[in-house]
């Protein structure tokens, strides 16, 4: 009896042990841990997750005159990025941009993209536009990739609801995501 009370204490210790450990590994790593991801939008080796954002806004679209009649024109994102805490950290804006609470902003375009649900914009992989005037301080400031996955709505409103009497209505249409910003290991 005692022997098997002190095999289950020793097997416990080691449970405790090899989870603790496995918590000092992302630790040391230096970050959260990178989402997994059709290769459509995974980032390249030699970046790392240092920042992660679950965002709240819409996808803004405005009715235009096309070459087959009308359509709906993405315009820009408009949308707040909280931490896992809830603390408003980035906002999203035309460009597209994000600027966290430093001031410290990044443009970026789409480098490529997966769409994972008809209902839903399309997964991104985007890499940063290296600023103009050389500034890259601020949390932002050394971004070289970010992602958008897990995307719920933000679409396009349907092709019907664009007309000849709907031209230049703009719609702002909701949209979730989680965002993760990645910067150059090393």
């Amino acid at each position: 009896m005692k022997s098997s009370i002190r095999l289950g204490r020793v097997l416990a210790a080691a449970v405790i042990t090899a989870l603790s450990v496995g918590s000092l590994a992302q630790a040391a790593a230096g970050g959260p841990a990178p989402p997994e991801v059709p290769f459509d939008v995974a980032v390249p080796a030699g970046n790392k997750v240092y920042l992660v954002g679950h965002a709240t806004g819409v996808q803004i679209y405005r009715c235009d005159p096309s070459t087959s009649g009308f359509a709906w024109r993405f315009v820009a994102p408009r949308a707040d990025l909280y931490d896992d805490h809830g603390k408003l950290i980035v906002t999203h804006f035309v460009g597209p941009s994000w600027r966290a609470k430093d001031g410290s902003t990044v443009v970026a375009r789409r480098d490529g993209g997966v769409n994972m649900d008809l209902s839903a914009i399309d997964w991104l992989r985007l890499v940063v536009i290296p600023p103009a005037d050389g500034d890259t301080s601020g949390r932002l400031g050394a971004t070289t990739y970010i992602q958008r996955i897990a995307t719920t709505g933000g679409i396009a409103p349907a092709a019907s609801a664009c007309s000849a009497a709907t031209t230049g209505s703009v719609e702002e249409v909701p949209y979730t995501a989680d965002y993760y910003f990645w910067k150059a290991t090393g």
